[in-house]
């Protein structure tokens, strides 16, 4: 797919990983449509159309299908149509399950299964008619290995693997491709402030010795947007993590 012109709307993007995303892809010419809970300040969308391309901001809860449905209709409203969906915004709310209260399950599928559902399902219709789109899942690789004190946030991303690679089975033959990318221990606000020791051993796990970044991601989901004849994959960036 030629990115060129094309309308990227990427949920969570107002900082780290989305953000990164929708950097990449305005670099390369195409429209973002930024998205969080709150209002999306004109200085965000600065850092967007100083390359020369529109930037548009939505937000609403993606938790809600009415408010997906809304806003991916505000989108269409104002460019045309969503040709790419990245569906990147996520939470976390850890914790041994031993202890972890029913809503902190909850609430992260709510955000980080259902949020991409609703958000897919609301875009799908239009790129059904148009025969042609792409939408790429941000998992993670816990939902590939698990990670004690996560199995919610890793339950939550292994269902969107899940739901990957079944709507890619049902929207192929539309010409519109679906996958995932799993990042590792990407560097970001989390594991700025976290101790030496802590990051050695996090560092241990890797066999390239290092963190990833966002813009290592951000590259990822590019090359899934352009590339026409893959579907129902997962890329892991993780520095050969679960090799």
């Amino acid at each position: 797919m030629e990115i060129k012109n094309k309308n990227v709307f990427i949920t969570g993007s107002t900082r780290g990983i989305g953000h990164a995303i929708a950097l990449e892809f305005a670099k390369r010419g195409a429209n973002v449509i930024i998205n969080g809970r709150s209002a999306i300040s004109k200085e965000t969308l600065a850092d967007f159309t100083a390359f020369g391309v529109q930037a548009i901001g939505v937000s609403g809860d993606i938790s809600s299908l009415d408010d997906a449905k809304r806003m991916v209709q505000e989108a269409t409203d104002q460019l045309g149509s969503v040709d790419i969906l990245v569906n990147n915004a996520g939470i976390t709310k850890d914790g041994l399950s031993l202890k972890m209260k029913e809503e902190d399950f909850e609430s992260v599928l709510k955000i980080n299964v259902t949020g991409a559902f609703n958000m897919t399902q609301a875009v799908l219709k239009p790129m059904t008619r148009a025969r042609q789109g792409a939408i790429i899942n941000i998992s993670s690789v816990v939902g590939l290995i698990g990670n004690a004190g996560q199995a919610n946030y890793a339950a939550s991303k292994a269902g969107l693997i899940g739901l990957t690679k079944s709507i890619a089975r049902e929207v192929a033959a539309r010409n519109i491709r679906v996958n995932a990318v799993a990042p590792g221990f990407i560097e970001s606000d989390m594991t700025a402030v976290l101790s030496d020791k802590i990051k050695g051993s996090m560092l241990n796990q890797i066999p390239m010795k290092h963190f990833g970044s966002p813009e290592d991601v951000a590259k990822t989901v590019l090359f899934l947007a352009e590339q026409e004849y893959i579907t129902g994959q997962v890329l892991t960036i993780d520095g050969g993590m679960v090799m």
